[in-house]
């Protein structure tokens, strides 16, 4: 009997993921795992300007490594029956590309070139820029950002590619269009790369390009040229139409058939974002909060357009038709640093450790120092009077997003030990996801549950109870660990017809949860006394402490930023 296997490929932060399934049953039969080289070598970034690039090379060999990987120890007739691919990546990490749809820093001349590679998500060299859309957006008869929160982001697509017009004239010179990694990744495996024709993620270009039906695309060419004249005539060297990801992006090629010895007609299908392909990995279902948790959070939230469309929701980072499922308004908001923030922790800690007793002292003090400080954090108690912390050390993405801003620890005393900090510091992070519920909620839009996926979901007990008894819900954690991969081949099996819907494909391909959280009513009771404390902590140290920083103008409310 003939079975259906396909393959989802999750391009994250560190490394990429690739994960076969069998469309049939759910069941996983490979996976593997490949680093980024260049990137764990640190190469081509440096985080005293924020400044993060991802090398093409990277991803190319990673992809090709991770395939051939998971299928070493697979059938052959598994391998033969392959008939889907879809991929995820990391969001808005756009690449400028020249008129065949190549990275610049694929070419001669620009190998070494950061502003011809990835600008990765995390990016936030384009502060001035974003500040600028939003104050033009804003000013104008159209306001472009009004289905994205109503604030642009350093982090999108636009604002990172007038800084680099702006700041290298090689790449302006060479730079034909722009592409986002999601779409670019997924074109190369069917061999056509042309900017003008590939298709284009409606995920990635609703939320961070300022692409919707109503705009008939992307922002005119006139309020462009008024942002910048060198942004004049890009829009038609862009893209006005893009497709959701259940739609096939064309038939792997034959370089690449060959690449990953994979039949010749496997069917590649529209890229999107990871969280999103995630939140479909982890079966979201409407007025269900997915938050994706790992070095940063991404949170989605999907409902039926009909209840919910008219709404214009303040501060977050878009709502976007079909964006997450074909048919359910898309919502999406985050934290610019999650897991980031307890890595920072430990970095103080180690490197000191590294310079003066040694790398083999240091690393193995990185293998026990995180478990170890939430063993001990979780023995402490919860009382009104402990440490506040301020999770914005790589900024704030929502609400309001705002990457100027700088994180806090506010209360501290000669008894402030590393596991109370380090427990404020969890705090906080839960802290900034209960301004995001709240915001939603304020805005209109009910959150009737939490599911979570992604490494800190998975590994941290202590974190997890902690954003449970913070945020008053329950919160179920996916049994996969690689919900995004899943989610992505999932995708992969409607786009290339063995199942005729999403939800068809969720039914079949379902992990299912493994843990639910229950909040604990005497820490949640507490929490909401220091949960009022983070707000106004928050509230000083941006309108006081850092009060020379630009500000956006956005609606307040009393207990959201």
């Amino acid at each position: 009997m003939k079975k259906n296997f396909v393959i989802g490929i999750d391009f994250g932060t560190d490394s990429v993921r690739a994960l076969i399934v069998n469309a049939d049953t759910g069941e996983q039969v490979g996976t593997a795992v490949e680093e980024y080289p260049r990137w764990k070598q640190g190469k081509y970034c440096d985080a005293s300007v924020s400044m993060f690039r991802q090398h093409p090379l990277d991803y190319l060999e990673g992809l090709e490594r991770a395939v051939i990987k998971s299928l070493e120890n697979v059938p052959d007739e598994i391998r033969n029956d392959v008939r889907g691919i879809a991929i995820d990546t990391t969001g808005s990490t756009p690449v400028a590309v020249d008129r065949n749809g190549t990275p610049l820093s694929l070419l001669p001349g620009f190998e070494e070139n950061p502003n011809g590679m990835f600008i990765l998500w995390k990016d936030h060299t384009a502060n001035a820029e974003a500040e600028e859309i939003n104050k033009l957006a804003h000013g104008s008869e159209t306001d472009y950002t009004k289905y994205v929160g109503g604030i642009y982001s350093s982090e999108w697509f636009w604002a990172k590619i007038l800084h680099t017009l702006r700041t290298d004239e090689s790449v302006r010179e060479k730079a034909f269009s722009w592409v986002e990694h999601c779409d670019w990744i997924s074109a190369e495996l069917t061999g056509n790369t042309d900017p003008l024709t590939l298709k284009r993620s409606r995920c990635a270009a609703g939320h961070k390009a300022l692409w919707h039906q109503d705009f008939q695309g992307l922002p005119s060419n006139a309020f462009l040229t008024q942002l910048d004249p060198l942004l004049d005539g890009i829009r038609e060297r862009l893209f006005n139409h893009t497709e959701t990801s259940e739609k096939p992006m064309g038939t792997i090629s034959a370089k690449w058939s060959g690449k990953l010895r994979l039949p010749s007609d496997v069917v590649i299908g529209v890229g999107a974002f990871d969280a999103h392909m995630g939140a479909v990995g982890a079966l979201i279902e409407p007025y269900s909060l997915c938050k994706v948790i790992g070095t940063s959070t991404c949170d989605m939230l999907i409902a039926p357009t009909e209840e919910v469309g008219h709404l214009l929701i303040r501060g977050i980072c878009g709502q976007v038709d079909g964006s997450i499922v074909p048919g359910m308004l898309g919502m999406e908001a985050g934290q610019s640093a999650f897991g980031d923030i307890y890595a920072w922790f430990a970095k103080l800690i180690i490197e000191p450790v590294r310079k003066l007793v040694g790398e083999d002292a240091a690393k193995e003090l990185s293998a026990k120092l995180i478990p170890y400080l939430s063993e001990e954090a979780q023995k402490l108690p919860v009382t009104e009077q402990d440490i506040i912390a301020i999770d914005w050390l790589n900024g704030r993405r929502t609400p309001d997003a705002k990457h100027t801003l700088k994180g806090a620890i506010l209360g501290l005393n000669l008894a402030s030990d590393h596991t109370r900090i380090f427990k404020a510091l969890v705090e906080s992070t839960a802290f900034g996801s209960k301004s995001i519920v709240e915001r939603f909620r304020n805005e209109g839009v009910p959150i009737h549950q939490v599911i979570a996926i992604g490494g800190v979901a998975k590994k941290s007990a202590f974190v997890m109870q902690t954003l449970a008894d913070v945020l008053n819900m329950p919160i179920k954690v996916a049994t996969s660990e690689q919900a995004c991969a899943l989610g992505a081949a999932m995708f992969a099996a409607v786009a290339s017809g063995v199942h005729s819907n999403l939800q068809e494909a969720q039914r079949a391909m379902s992990s299912g949860f493994d843990t639910v959280y229950q909040p604990r009513e005497a820490e949640s009771e507490v929490y909401q006394v220091l949960y009022k404390k983070y707000i106004q902590s928050g509230k000083f140290l941006e309108n006081s402490f850092l009060a020379k920083t630009t500000t956006v103008q956005v609606n307040s409310y009393p207990d959201t930023f």
